[in-house]
């Protein structure tokens, strides 16, 4: 998830101020996530807040380190921030991905405000000992990397400092967010060049994070965040795959302002009504499954948000209809307290595509979106297919942990 579209309407002050990461802008592209700066997001004084977190995470309402449950499948989250009343439910949860870092000439770093979050991350270990805290660089609109990338000493300095910055923070990995290389979409620079130089930046960054690895004792994890379809055409998929520990799977957005209709932006199989090639989250993994990628190293993707549609065309109750135009991005604790079942807002299922959506017969709204149904469809899909495990976008978006309980729930039955 063309920044003007973010998933917050002016007047939706429930939602994040502001999100880079996953807006995607071409048809079917992807509106990634945001900045840092979010709806509920904690910023306190860094270590200082961390050392008075400790108490809250350890006691009540928190969950005992060594009550932290286990699971054969991961369960990612990106994050901007965190509230500490969702404690109780961090054991649930595998790797939390701080969302984002900065690159800056070449070299990712991170200020003192967002350390200030990151390290609030880092505090959960204390209630969740296996969970592991990486940091993304990158998101939408975000360049600078196809400009590292093109020269062995721009790669060299973007994974030093990609090394040097996780060793600093003592997080445990790096996320790379490049969207997306061979694309120009988003306004930033793009080379015919990227394909090759993406795997070789990520060779650099491998080894930059095993040298430190070694000199901490550690293994530094290193994912990517990844889109389907044609926003994959500037990646060697077979070459990067021995890199990664996991491919972050972005399948959602697949509809947005840009493409000529409404529809499931996190649909899991295929609608009867969808046009031709239209993006699904099964489609997303078969792609990267005939190019070789193991499937546990595959984590598809959930909403914590819905996508609204505005002036829809009334056949199908709105789904797959064309628009008059974007209207802007939901969050999922206004869903349930304005949307669904409420104002007008009728919820139907689409028993093919295994995604819910909403339609207003009166206002001919149409909202898109992920709720409890649907991700545990997700989950009983990765189990079927054997992968990796569910990731989502964002934390502070599931206030009460309803739809993280559902992926825990839909992963370990």
């Amino acid at each position: 998830m063309d920044l003007s579209f973010m998933r917050k309407r002016k007047s939706d002050t429930a939602y994040m101020v502001a999100r880079r990461h996953h807006v995607k802008h071409g048809s079917g592209s992807s509106i990634h996530r945001g900045s840092a700066v979010m709806r509920n997001v904690l910023l306190g004084p860094g270590r200082c807040l961390a050392a008075l977190l400790l108490p809250l995470l350890l006691g009540a309402g928190g969950i005992a380190a060594a009550d932290a449950p286990t699971s054969p499948y991961r369960i990612v989250g990106y994050a901007g921030g965190w509230d500490p009343s969702q404690t109780k439910d961090v054991g649930e949860i595998d790797t939390l991905i701080y969302a984002f870092a900065q690159l800056k000439d070449g070299r990712v770093g991170i200020d003192a405000d967002r350390a200030k979050t990151l390290q609030t991350l880092l505090t959960l270990k204390a209630a969740n000992p296996r969970l592991k805290v990486e940091v993304s660089v990158g998101g939408w609109s975000v360049g600078g990397f196809s400009e590292a990338a093109s020269t062995a000493e721009g790669r060299q300095s973007f994974a030093d400092s990609a090394a040097q910055m996780l060793s600093t923070q003592h997080a445990d990995g790096l996320d790379v967010d490049w969207e997306y290389p061979g694309h120009h979409e988003s306004g930033i620079r793009s080379s015919p060049d990227d394909k090759a130089n993406f795997t070789l930046l990520l060779k650099a960054i491998r080894a930059s994070l095993d040298r430190a690895g070694a000199k901490d004792g550690k293994h530094y994890t290193l994912s990517v965040a990844i889109a389907d379809g044609p926003f994959v055409s500037g990646i060697d998929i077979r070459t990067v795959d021995p890199l990664l520990d996991w491919f972050n799977l972005m399948t959602y957005d697949f509809v947005n302002a840009a493409t000529p209709t409404s529809g499931h932006h996190t649909g899991l199989h295929a609608s009867p009504l969808i046009k031709g090639d239209g993006r699904t989250t099964d489609r997303a993994v078969q792609q990267f499954l005939a190019a070789g990628v193991a499937p546990q190293k595959l984590v598809i993707g959930a909403a914590l948000y819905g996508r609204e549609f505005a002036d829809v065309k009334a056949d199908h109750a709105g789904l797959y209809q064309t628009y008059g135009h974007f209207q802007g991005m939901v969050a999922w604790p206004e869903l349930k307290q304005r949307y669904i079942d409420k104002q007008g807002y009728v919820r139907h299922w689409d028993d093919t595509a295994q995604a819910p959506w909403l339609w207003n017969e009166k206002t001919h709204r149409f909202v898109t979106y992920d709720d409890p149904q649907s991700i545990a469809a997700k989950a009983a899909f990765v189990r079927a297919e054997h992968l990796g495990g569910i990731m989502y976008w964002e934390q502070t978006n599931d206030p009460t942990d309803e739809l993280l309980d559902a992926m825990w729930k839909g992963l370990n039955p």
